[in-house]
Parts: structure tokens; C-alpha cells; sequence
């Protein structure tokens, strides 16, 4: 009983915060005001973004054969192709439920061993959040000055100094206690540290590690691009993004996604209140959030779902 019930909360939490969310971006900005938006965006821009978006899907796919390869396992692009898509697809209605489903796909058409492909999604996860940890870094180094003089303003820097120090202290004894950890949940957090440090180092030991680090770079700098095309959408936000605006935006509109259901509702609310920190003006901030959202999820819904339907046909062979 209480597995159904956790199960049934991880569904219905993300969908709960996302209506909330839908609720309070629309509180913000009237939905006549957005539809006015959307029959006045550059459309052009959209489709540029779009195409960057699908680009970054397909040069996911193909890294997952790098991973695949050294195990004994060649699977058909296309296979990989579409098992992204409904990856992608089935995240949308139930977050990270996608990642189960993709590797159970190339279970079912390649006959790769479900743990074995999902093991390798989980190391692509990693790699992933090496270059987003690396983006972080560098909007940190680029805009230090703006952030430090933002929380100046509401806090006292020496307060700020006590924070860290208090933080570099908790998390080095965090280390310490992790570190000799031999059960409970201490444990299970350093298995997962060190399974982290394990697929960062499997990527390196890996025959096309060249080409995996490409695609990886290619991944975010498309994921990047599509954000920054895309903004030319909005005339009012013409010349208004800086690089560091930009940035600190697709960083929290990477967050939100994995906090709802493809980040409805919560995408644009948190790309607004990114760009309210530069003094960019809420209306078109949350029109483009809104049109960044609506054109890479029409994207993913079209395309899953042709990859859904196209995957039996595609191995009907197999099937006979």
C-alpha cells in the first residue's frame, strides 16, 4: 500500500506544482497578453531553435552507441533515434519515468539487457552533469560581481563569509562522516558519489572517448543555442540578454525541468525570474519562457509519438 501511494504522490506532486505554476505565470501575465505574444513572435527564430533542439536529441542517440559498443551491442540508429524521442515523451507525463522506458526499448527491438542499457543512460547522466556543473562555473566567473552584488544587498558580507565558512565546514565533515560510512543512508550516498566518480572514469576508458566527449559538447552547446535563438523570438527582448542573462536563464529553466513534468508551468515562471534579476520587464521574459517551452515540447510530443507508433513497424522483421 504504501509503494502505490509513494508511487501515485511522484505523479501527482509534479503535476499539482505544475498546474500551481501554470496558475501563477498566467497571475503574472494575462494569457490575452501571451496569445498577443505568440501571434507576434519571429517564428523564424522558433524554428531555428527547434532544429537545434532536435539536433542535440539525435546527437544523443548517437553518443548512446559509443557507451553501447564496448558491452557488444550495435543497435540500429533509428532504435536509438526513437527511444530518445519517447524517452522524452514518456517524461512529460511522468518525470524520469523516460529512462526506464528508453533502455526497456532497446530491450524489446535489440535485445540489450535492460540493466545494461539503463546502466549506460546513468552514465550519460553523469557526463551530463559534469558540462552543467561546468556551465554553472563559468556564469559564476562571468557574472561573480552581479551575483556578489545582489546578495550584498540583502545580506551582510560578513554574514555571507560566515555562510560559506560554515558550509565548507558542514560539507568537509560531511566528507569525513560519508567517507566512512559502512551503513544506512551514508552509505547509500557514497556508493552514489563514488558511482558518479566511476562513470566519469569509465567515459575516459572507453575506445571512442573523443568522440563521446563531442557529442556531449555538441549536446549542451545545441541545448545552449536553441535558448539564445530563440530569445529572438520577442522584439521587446531585442539587445535587453546578456551573455551572463542568458545564461543564468537557461540554468534555472534547466532546473525547473526535472522539478515537473518537462518543466510546465514551472519553465517560464523560472526563466522570468531569472531575467527579473537584470531588470528585464516580466511580460516578454514569460511570453518567451512560454514560447521556448510550448515550441520544444510540440517538438518532442510530435516526434515522440511518430517514434512511438514508427518503432513496431520499423522492426516488424524482428517481430515475425
Amino acid at each position: 500500500m504504501k509503494i502505490k501511494t509513494s508511487k501515485i504522490l511522484k505523479i501527482l506532486l509534479p503535476l499539482s506544482l505544475g498546474v500551481f505554476l501554470v496558475w501563477y505565470s498566467l497571475s503574472k501575465t494575462p494569457l490575452d497578453k501571451l496569445i498577443e505574444y505568440f501571434k507576434n513572435a519571429n517564428y523564424t527564430w522558433v524554428t531555428l531553435g527547434v532544429i537545434c533542439g532536435i539536433l542535440s536529441h539525435l546527437s544523443r542517440a548517437y553518443r548512446w552507441q559509443y557507451i553501447l559498443e564496448p558491452m557488444g551491442y550495435k543497435p540500429k540508429y533509428p532504435n536509438s533515434v526513437m527511444a530518445v524521442f519517447v524517452a522524452y515523451l514518456a517524461n512529460l507525463g511522468i518525470p524520469r519515468s523516460g529512462e526506464a522506458l528508453r533502455a526497456l526499448t532497446l530491450t524489446n527491438y535489440e535485445d540489450i539487457p535492460f540493466e545494461k542499457g539503463f546502466g549506460t543512460i546513468v552514465a550519460e547522466r553523469v557526463a551530463d552533469l559534469i558540462i552543467l556543473f561546468i556551465v554553472i562555473g563559468f556564469t559564476l566567473y562571468i557574472e561573480f560581481d552581479f551575483i556578489w552584488n545582489i546578495l550584498t544587498k540583502n545580506l551582510d558580507p560578513t554574514k555571507i563569509i560566515l555562510l560559506v565558512s560554515a558550509m565548507l565546514i558542514a560539507g568537509i565533515g560531511l566528507i569525513i562522516f560519508i567517507k566512512k560510512a559502512k551503513k544506512g543512508i551514508a552509505l547509500k550516498i557514497k556508493n552514489f558519489i563514488l558511482g558518479i566518480f566511476e562513470g566519469a572514469l569509465s567515459i575516459l576508458k572507453m575506445k571512442h572517448k573523443w568522440g563521446f566527449i563531442f557529442h556531449t559538447l555538441f549536446i549542451w552547446t545545441m541545448y545552449i543555442l536553441m535558448f539564445y535563438l530563440t530569445i529572438f523570438s520577442v522584439d521587446e527582448l531585442h539587445g535587453k540578454v546578456s551573455i551572463g542573462a542568458m545564461l543564468i536563464a537557461f540554468i534555472a529553466g534547466s532546473f525547473s525541468i526535472a522539478a515537473s513534468n518537462g518543466g510546465i508551468g514551472f519553465y517560464p515562471v523560472a526563466v522570468a525570474g531569472a531575467f527579473s534579476l537584470f531588470s528585464i520587464a516580466n511580460d516578454p521574459s514569460m511570453a518567451f519562457g512560454w514560447i521556448m517551452w510550448a515550441s520544444q515540447t510540440l517538438m518532442i510530443i510530435i516526434l515522440g509519438g511518430l517514434s512511438f507508433l514508427y518503432l513496431p513497424i520499423f522492426n516488424s522483421e524482428k517481430n515475425l
